[in-house]
């Protein structure tokens, strides 16, 4: 997207061969929608971050506002610049850039609605389990003395199930999922950080209930690993049919191996790799095995749906 960018705006210093078709760059409209709006937040988030500092410095000077008027203000400013973002900014940027035909916006719409039977009931089924499993593991981190670490593996479970039917059945329509959730896990990590009213304070107190020493002070960064860990498989193996399994290797290594190796290694683990880490050879074995007899169930059922010759 940035050497697009840089070829419309100054061609004398990136060739337009260079960014074109016969040199590898393909401009799916997916990949354009994903690239553009993910891009744009993150720069809306360093102008936000600058125009915050701003608006503080001329600010400071009046202190009879109180500090419940100035968190509206200031949530005001950001959804009201991340919206205008979001419809305007971005949108314009893969139109101009890439010259794209539609609206991005109307050109989701439209995708979507092309079947909606299948696409609207797997978002449906996608929002109930959602809904379901954060109540549930919710709970269970407040009140249950289950290890961090394998309650963050229930998540991972749940993407085996969330991600392995779209896969099959739409992957087109997973690749758009997929680049719409990171963007909504990008939104709620500024949120977070800057405690933007009325749900900064909400989403720190459920996203801290799932990390580990991994996670920093500032920034969680686990549903990220877990989320592109499935999603770039899918991604980079784009036009490649040579090898089926290629776009689950994120599903089953992540939501499969990954769980089973620390499930087990936790409770049955003896052997480990070494004296000061707490990996066991019992969890790798568990993880290896696990992924193997995924992909040897895999396999048929994907013979059975026809993906391998279709894709």
């Amino acid at each position: 997207m940035l050497a697009c960018t840089i070829s419309k705006v100054c061609r004398l210093l990136v060739s337009p061969e260079l960014v074109s078709i016969r040199y590898g760059i393909k401009r799916s409209e997916i990949g354009i929608i994903i690239q553009g709006v993910l891009l744009g937040l993150l720069i809306f988030s360093a102008v936000f971050k600058f125009v915050i500092h701003l608006w503080e410095y001329f600010c400071r000077a009046d202190n009879s506002e109180s500090r419940k008027n100035k968190e509206i203000r200031r949530s005001l400013i950001f959804f009201a610049s991340l919206g205008f973002t979001m419809i305007v900014v971005a949108p314009s940027w893969m139109m101009i850039v890439l010259d794209f035909d539609v609206h991005p916006i109307l050109w989701i719409f439209h995708f979507v609605l092309s079947e909606p039977l299948k696409r609207l009931s797997l978002c449906i089924y996608w929002l109930g389990l959602i809904y379901a499993s954060v109540l549930r593991f919710y709970n269970i981190s407040k009140n249950s003395k289950i290890e961090r670490i394998l309650l963050r593996k229930y998540y991972h479970l749940l993407a085996v199930s969330m991600f392995l039917p779209a896969l099959i059945y739409q992957p087109k329509f997973l690749d758009l999922a997929f680049g719409a959730a990171l963007a909504v896990f990008l939104v709620l990590e500024i949120i977070r950080v800057w405690r933007i009213w009325p749900l900064g304070q909400l989403v720190h107190q459920f996203m801290s209930a799932f990390t580990d020493h991994r996670d920093s002070d500032i920034l969680i960064v686990s549903h990220f690993s877990l989320l592109l860990g499935c999603a770039l498989p899918i991604w980079m193996s784009s036009g490649f049919n040579d090898r089926p399994l290629i776009p689950f290797a994120g599903i089953l290594s992540l939501g499969i191996g990954d769980t089973m190796a620390s499930m087990v290694g936790h409770k049955y683990g003896v052997l480990r790799w070494s004296k000061t880490g707490k990996k066991t050879i019992e969890g790798t074995a568990a993880g290896i095995v696990s992924v193997l007899a995924a992909c040897s169930v895999l396999l048929p059922l994907l013979a059975s749906t026809r993906y391998i010759p279709t894709q």
